[in-house]
This record gives structure tokens, sequence and C-alpha cells, in this order.
């Protein structure tokens, strides 16, 4: 019978690395030696998407408009980072 952790256990031997899940606390922590025993949750620790910058130049000319540009331009006055995962705002901060 093939083992419940097989392709876990692999990956780990490979070099990934390996996450236990603590029902106590409902959150994965890292486990660099790995038991895989068969009534605990492992997985391979994802990995995180880097976060996306954008830099933008609003004003007010009777309607709002803003360039918007992932490199800084002349005339940007605004940063905005965004988290790569989830694509929520993580910070503003205004360039001057």
């Amino acid at each position: 019978m093939r083992q419940k952790h097989a392709d876990l256990i692999h990956a780990w031997a490979e070099g990934a690395e390996i996450e236990i899940y603590d029902p106590c606390v409902g959150q994965w922590n890292e486990c660099s030696y790995p038991s895989f025993f068969n009534k605990r949750k492992y997985r391979i620790k994802p990995t995180l998407k880097p976060d996306v910058v954008w830099y933008a130049n609003p004003r007010i000319d009777g309607d709002i408009c803003t360039y918007m540009s992932t490199i800084p331009v002349a005339g940007s006055n605004l940063k905005l980072t965004f988290d790569g995962d989830t694509g929520e705002l993580k910070y503003a901060e205004v360039i001057k």
C-alpha cells in the first residue's frame, strides 16, 4: 500500500519546504524535519507572489484623471503597493 504522504516525502527529499498544520491554533507552520505521521496534515510551503507596485500622477482637471505605470515616471507623486497574492492595496505613499 502506498504511503499517504508519499508525494510530499519525495518533494521534501528533493528540497521542497514542508509545512505541518497545527489544529490547536488553526495555522500552518514550517517543519524542517517532518515525521509524516498518517494522522497529521502536511503540505509544500506555498510560494507567495511578489507585491505589485504602481506609480501614479493623479490630478483634478474638471474630471479626475490619472496616469499609472509600473515604473516611476517624471511627475509621479503616488506609489501604490498591492499584495501579489490577494491584489489588495497594502500601502499608499505620497512621493514629493
